[in-house]
């Protein structure tokens, strides 16, 4: 039997479970598919209760992490199978290749010599980002990547001529590892709902028209206009925000539960517009508000009393082309009476949350028919992976998810 547990996920709620599970003396595997551990929450510009920024909980995790002979990570690896029973599973992965060595922290050198210049899909693709990059400025581990689509070619070569000896490896394979464990915390986390699927709301055809993520990113130091929150197509500072909730969410064609964090996300969110330009007009059109527990209706309320800030009862129909640019965002206003057509400069879709379970099922878990785990001995769900919570719900979530795992090893032992 197995006294070690296997966390996958390396996000907020991952971290703290891994840590939690250590420092109760068992030995931790974490498994991220991404390049840095930190997940959705590295995207936030500041996220509740403190409104504190990401660097604030996660650099705390970062440090635990690292001085513990307990915790094993892997990133840019994927489960490949999970057989067994509680205390004695027998887990497969696979880990991709960075197509760089640990002292590699500086891509600079590389990045002048790339030529090949995507997307960049942590800040949603508003920016690009070139064949060797630093994920982002606080990623752990801070190491560049190289894509593996350049590592066989000419401009991998390049890349790897320009940086110093020894930090660029091409020759680097995925590799398999196999574990041993005798629990599992699954903490795979969410994503946001394409907006593509909403035909009414028209995501792609307008350039002024974000997800409140991708409205995060904007308002982040590091993001693409280095927190200044402009309009994509002209870069200048709209004069007028329209925020479209539940986009996605409570509707049986798309996803039918309260994803949970959209709207205390979007009053956060107004605030940031607000404090950048204090004469700039908010409207937010809503279902309904829900901001459980007194410190959140304290701050709705504290928005709500913003006489720039324009609260409209009535779910968004469509949207409509406006003037250079603009949206217009068609609602029934259910308390003022009537059809409301508000053009703004730029909109903004309050997407919800979906689990990755739902797009990227693990191999021997098993989930519900919108995505979410369903528990079972030996394996246990925390954070987003379970149902949708904030922050903080995430970090209780994890700590009774190692306390659970926790029991099933000693059980089993």
């Amino acid at each position: 039997m197995s006294k070690s547990i296997l966390v996958v996920g390396g996000g907020f709620s991952g971290l703290t479970a891994a840590v939690e599970a250590a420092e109760a003396g068992y030995d931790v595997y974490i498994v991220e598919k991404e390049s840095y551990l930190g997940g959705r929450v590295a995207q936030l510009n500041k996220y509740f209760p403190k409104l504190c920024p990401p660097t604030c909980g996660l650099e705390i995790n970062f440090r635990r992490v690292k001085t513990s002979p307990r915790i094993t990570f892997y990133s840019m690896a994927e489960v490949q199978s999970i057989s067994g029973s509680p205390g004695n599973f027998k887990v497969k992965l696979k880990v991709n290749p960075r197509f760089t060595t640990p002292q590699c922290t500086n891509c600079k050198p590389g990045e002048e010599a790339s030529t090949t210049e995507v997307p960049d899909q942590f800040n949603f693709g508003m920016s690009t980002r070139k064949a060797i990059y630093m994920p982002h400025p606080m990623a752990f581990p801070n190491q560049c990547v190289v894509d593996a689509a350049v590592a066989a070619t000419e401009e991998g070569q390049n890349i790897k001529a320009a940086m110093p000896a020894g930090h660029v490896d091409l020759n680097q394979k995925a590799e398999v590892v196999d574990l041993e464990v005798g629990a599992v915390i699954v903490a795979t986390g969410w994503q946001p709902y394409d907006p593509n699927k909403m035909d009414n709301l028209s995501f792609s055809q307008f350039d002024n028209l974000i997800t409140n993520m991708m409205m995060e990113r904007l308002a982040s130091p590091s993001g693409p206009t280095e927190g200044k929150i402009l309009r994509p197509s002209d870069q200048a500072e709209p004069k007028s925000v329209g925020f479209v909730q539940c986009a996605g969410s409570r509707d049986e064609n798309h996803l039918p539960y309260c994803s949970y964090i959209c709207c205390m996300a979007t009053l956060k969110q107004a605030m940031y517009i607000r404090e950048q330009n204090p004469d700039i007009e908010v409207y937010i059109f809503y279902i309904d508000i829900r901001s459980p527990g007194r410190k959140y209706e304290n701050f709705y309320k504290k928005v709500k009393a913003d006489d720039k800030v324009h609260f409209i009862k009535g779910k968004v129909a469509e949207v409509k082309a406006g003037s250079d640019g603009n949206v217009i965002l068609v609602a029934e206003d259910t308390i003022g009476g009537g059809r409301v057509e508000q053009e703004v400069e730029m909109g903004v879709l309050a997407t919800g949350m979906q689990p990755v379970g739902a797009v990227s099922p693990l191999p021997g878990v098993k989930y519900d028919s919108d995505g979410f785990v369903i528990p079972k001995e030996g394996i246990i769900p925390c954070g987003c992976a379970k149902r949708p919570v904030d922050v903080v719900s995430s970090a209780q979530s994890a700590t009774a998810a190692a306390l659970k795992a926790i029991q099933v090893v000693r059980r089993a032992g």
